[in-house]
């Protein structure tokens, strides 16, 4: 006989900051990935305006990527976003949930449920599942809960940016140029090292030391996941000393006359480090800073998959 009993994991935090700037965070899948470390990418495959069904990726430890793809309501008055895996993976023979938003004091109320049963079998899992569940609420309400309350400083220290490029070559050879990362060190100037696990069909973890202009070199871990043919999303797990957070994407549209190839950064700078730059650095300077150098790195990336693509095409 099917399990059918049915188990509910709650959590909570007051956020000092209104309803509909904490609701819009929740909101927004795809700059969610920017503020939580487990994120990774986020793709909106339909939107009905109330309803959302989005997909999602996130790392689930140091080399090991999950996806699912979850269905999203909003309420008429605002005050709950409810959610449903579509699939539910094992040890799960459904799971589900909901945020609900209550004004209290000044503060939002937010509640994070999850709703789930298990699949036959899997019924001993139950206070395991539980307990991660919960640990995973609280990590996401902690990050919801800072965002929200320190949202103007992180206006301030949040970057993003794309720099775009035409090729006249075919959107495959551009696209596999930038996803072979196990070919970087001999077509990619600045990258002195990189070490290359790919734990799942699409899925990179690297590390990667890379050479700067003025002679000293910096290492990093990544995660990237591609959305072919027109993505490839990344993410540094391990980042430099100046930023706290790094996340962006090569993007590829096709056109009558070639590939418009675009680099995006979203980089978060972090105050305490700016004094890596020199003593008296700002925010704006690190800004400049971040932009003129992430800016030159992929530029130069993409004028390599330009290259290449467009010789490959005879041009």
């Amino acid at each position: 006989m099917p399990n059918t009993q049915q188990y509910s994991v709650r959590d909570e935090v007051h956020v000092a900051a209104p309803l509909e700037q904490v609701r819009s965070l929740v909101e927004d899948v795809t700059g969610w990935t920017q503020l939580h470390t487990p994120a990774v990418h986020a793709e909106i495959l339909s939107d009905t305006g109330a309803e959302h069904l989005v997909r999602h990726w996130a790392v689930t430890g140091r080399d090991s990527v999950r996806t699912w793809t979850a269905r999203r309501t909003r309420a008429a008055d605002g005050s709950r976003i409810s959610f449903v895996h579509e699939e539910a993976e094992a040890p799960f023979a459904s799971l589900g949930g909901a945020w609900t938003f209550q004004e209290q004091d000044g503060k939002t109320l937010v509640e994070m449920r999850h709703d789930f049963t298990l699949a036959e079998g899997e019924e001993g899992l139950a206070d395991e599942v539980s307990t991660r569940l919960r640990t995973g609420a609280r990590d996401y309400l902690r990050t919801l809960g800072h965002a929200a309350e320190n949202r103007e400083e992180l206006n301030r220290l949040i970057i993003s940016f794309t720099d775009s490029l035409f090729i006249a070559g075919n959107i495959k050879d551009a696209y596999d140029y930038l996803w072979e990362a196990d070919k970087w060190e001999e077509r990619i100037p600045h990258i002195a090292k990189l070490d290359l696990e790919e734990p799942a069909p699409g899925v990179q973890f690297f590390d990667m030391l890379t050479s700067t202009p003025d002679g000293s070199s910096h290492r990093t871990r990544s995660v990237r996941v591609t959305v072919e043919p027109d993505i490839i999303v990344y993410k540094q797990t391990e980042l430099p000393a100046l930023l706290d957070g790094h996340t962006g994407h090569w993007r590829f549209a096709q056109t009558p006359e070639g590939v418009i190839a675009e680099a995006r950064h979203t980089a978060t700078i972090k105050p305490s480090a700016l004094h890596i730059l020199g003593e008296g650095t700002t925010v704006l300077d690190a800004r400049k800073h971040l932009r003129r150098v992430l800016s030159a790195n992929s530029v130069s990336n993409l004028r390599l998959a330009k290259a290449y693509a467009e010789e490959r095409a005879g041009v």
